[in-house]
């Protein structure tokens, strides 16, 4: 049982312990929805910006690929000293991990823009915020959602780690705390809960 507990254990231990999952589910939440939303919001706004002006793409994008390749378990500690325990931390390690597919997705969408779209525009001697926002943006919104889907469960995995890490409370804390006190089915419902949280995001 503690090294692989019975489905039927998992589920008493779902039952039993339901006000204190449904407890520490809203902190990990929180820290996602937080995380998720400014990865979206600095993501489009870094990717058009990158994406417009060639001095910016050379500045930023090196700069982009280098962040995305240190690991961000490795970066939780730094964050941890910056932020401290609590929602802050989760929400930073939430960002950082799902910023880069946001980034790279809206930008892959903004340039994906059929070119004969953007003459005929220029054509109709359209303003270049037109071209962006009547042509551009619509062309790319497919690739926007596609790097949500993928940041969105970024955000959950950023939140446990960050959770993992230092905090106090959330579903990486609990499963952390019950995996400590050989705790298995607890960790099982841990898991079950923030397996359902992801799909619910």
């Amino acid at each position: 049982e503690i090294v692989m507990p019975l489905p039927g254990a998992v589920l008493d231990s779902i039952i039993e312990e339901w006000d204190l999952l449904l407890e520490q589910s809203w902190p990990t939440f929180l820290g996602c929805v937080y995380g998720f939303a400014l990865a979206v919001v600095l993501g489009i706004l870094i990717a058009v910006a990158v994406t417009g002006s060639r001095r910016l793409n050379l500045m930023f994008y090196p700069i982009l690929i280098a962040t995305q390749s240190v690991p961000k378990v490795a970066l939780a500690p730094i964050i941890l000293v910056w932020f401290g325990l609590g929602v802050e931390s989760k929400l930073a390690i939430a960002f950082f991990v799902a910023f880069f597919p946001m980034v790279i997705d809206t930008a892959t969408g903004l340039r994906s823009t059929p070119t004969d779209l953007i003459d005929l525009a220029r054509s109709l001697r359209c303003t270049r915020f037109q071209i962006f926002w009547k042509i551009q943006m619509p062309s790319a919104m497919p690739f926007i959602f596609s790097g949500a889907k993928v940041a969105v469960t970024l955000a959950v995995i950023g939140a446990v780690i960050g959770e993992f890490v230092g905090a106090t409370e959330g579903l990486g804390y609990l499963l952390d705390t019950a995996n400590s006190q050989v705790d298995t089915p607890l960790v099982w419902a841990s898991l079950a809960f923030l397996s359902a949280l992801g799909m619910i995001m």
